[in-house]
Order: C-alpha cells, then structure tokens, then sequence
C-alpha cells in the first residue's frame, strides 16, 4: 500500500472519524480494529499522529479501569496467587536472556535493556519508565517502542489463531497472553477474541507484572545512578482495583457494571485502531534490523517457553 498525499485535509479527517466510529459498533472486534488502523495508516495516514500516544495511553488506562467491573475479587486474588511464581520466573529469564541476546548481536545497550525490559513486563509502559532512568535518547526511545508495537501488533492478530489450533483452554490462553505479549492493549485485545475467561485472567495476571515495573526502575536507578525520582508508577492499576471491589462487593448494581465493561471493550477496540493508524512504514523502518533481531528472538523464547510450561502444567 502506497500512502495517499493528494487527499485533502478535509476528506482524510473524515474518513479517519468514520472508521474510527465504525470500531464502536459489532462489527468490528480488537484484531480488525488492529487492521483497519494499520490500513488507515498505509494509505491516507494518520492526521493527528502527533496526539497519538498520549491519547492511546489515556484511553487504554480507563478502559481497563472499566474491565475490572467485569472481574470478580476472589477469582482474581485465586489467579493471581496461582500466576505469581511463573510471573516472577518468567521476568527474570527474560531480562537476563534478553541482555545476552543484546551482546552477542552487539546491540546498542541502552536499546537492548529497553528491549529486554519492555518484553519482559509490560511492554511500552515498562520502556517509559525505564528510558528517563538510563538516559535513553529519543532514538533509542523510539527503536525500543517501534520493535514492542510492530511484535504486539503480530501478536494480537496471530495468538488467538494458535491458541484455537493448540485447543487451550480459556484460563491456559490467558495466562500465556499475560506472560507472552508485551503491551496490556494486544494482551486484553487477544484475549477478548478469545473468551470472557481469557480476558479476566489475562487482564488480572498481565496487570500484576505491570506492577514489576517499580522494583526494576529502583534497581535500575540504583545500578546506573539513575534519578529514580523520574519513576513512572503505573498508579491505574489502583483504579483497577477498586473496580473489582465495587463489582465483587456491591452486586446490585450488576446492570451498571455490565454496560461498563461493554463501552471499556469498544474503548479497546478504538485504542487497538489508534495504534494501528501509528505503525507507518516510515516508523518500523526506524526499528533496524539488529534491534528487530533481537525483540524477535526474545519474543519467541518467552512464547515458547511459556507455552510449554502452561500445557505441560495443564
């Protein structure tokens, strides 16, 4: 596809709008949201790009404030408790295999610890954090971020139809995506394809190795003499919180929370084409080819790895 310059302003606003509506309805679900935004941005392009990030990291935080609605406490507490040591393990591994995979394909180490980090916890949220700590320049920022969207975005469209193939269950399935996928947005979008267990799971477990990020920017600022003031602390993950416990504590206003969960799953899927619409050519080409490398070969180890204990467990 051939980006379109000899569109007017005018025409290419409204195209982006309507399609951009259209993600509200029933017709489109997360991974075609995905695809109609990275369509979008191959021919007419984005004509707010530059507000694009800010408001993308917005709207995923309320709408997954939202999805805690739909989430019972007790089952959350049990799933949590029960994904903590695989969580714990599966970080670890992947920093360290993360950061060797940087020497050996001699990767700028600025960008192959936002690599490793991003893979490891939560993808774009974890290299916010972290990039102000080491003194990452916008370049490395953006290669990091480039390589995390390009692998969350093959991710969200590629893992449901595995999953499917594998016949995992609903639980297997979400606690794979919380673990494999980088960024909460593609976890939540893959496991909403997938099933309303999936996505509870997936959501509760993915949102517990956000809260990773504060013990590895501490440990991060204290290794590099870093200015852990600059700490980014994912504070909505409180907000989820007190929406599982109004849910779980409240139940008479079960009509409310169901119509909340409903938008917040359209909140998603508009969040999905906005970064869809994001993924220009012109920004994957930023990426290169040794960073790609390495987030990818990254990527299939933690998938892989995982994937086998899950089964194995059962």
């Amino acid at each position: 596809m051939k980006l379109n310059t000899n569109i007017s302003p005018l025409y290419r606003n409204l195209i982006f709008w309507a399609l951009l509506l259209f993600c509200l309805t029933s017709f489109i679900d997360a991974p075609k949201a995905l695809l109609l935004g990275f369509i979008i941005a191959q021919t007419i392009g984005h004509p707010f790009h530059q507000y694009n990030a800010r408001y993308t990291s917005l709207l995923l935080k309320i709408s997954v404030v939202g999805l805690g609605f739909g989430i019972n406490l007790t089952h959350a507490l049990s799933v949590g408790k029960g994904g903590l040591l695989i969580t714990a393990f599966s970080i670890l591994i992947t920093l360290l295999f993360g950061l060797l995979l940087g020497r050996i394909l001699k990767v700028d180490s600025k960008i192959s610890y936002l690599l490793s980090g991003g893979t490891a916890i939560c993808g774009g949220s974890a290299i916010a954090a972290l990039a102000p700590i080491i003194k990452a320049d916008e370049k490395q920022i953006s290669v990091a971020l480039g390589a995390i969207f390009i692998l969350n975005s093959i991710a969200l469209l590629l893992f449901p139809i595995l999953g499917h193939l594998l016949d995992m269950s609903e639980h297997q399935f979400g606690l794979w995506c919380a673990i494999a996928i980088h960024d909460t947005s593609s976890v939540v979008g893959a496991a909403s394809h997938y099933g309303s267990e999936a996505l509870q799971i997936a959501t509760t477990i993915k949102l517990e190795r956000a809260l990773w990020i504060i013990p590895l920017s501490l440990i991060t600022a204290v290794v590099t003499k870093g200015e852990n003031r600059k700490m980014v602390i994912p504070y909505f993950i409180g907000f989820f919180i007190l929406a599982m416990c109004m849910s779980s504590y409240m139940p008479e206003y079960a009509e409310v929370y169901s119509s909340i969960v409903g938008l917040s799953k359209k909140g998603l899927s508009v969040t999905l084409f906005l970064i869809g619409a994001g993924l220009s050519l012109q920004n994957m080409k930023i990426v290169g080819l040794k960073p790609f490398v390495q987030s990818v070969l990254l990527w299939v180890f933690i998938s892989v790895a995982s994937l086998l204990i899950i089964l194995w467990k059962g």
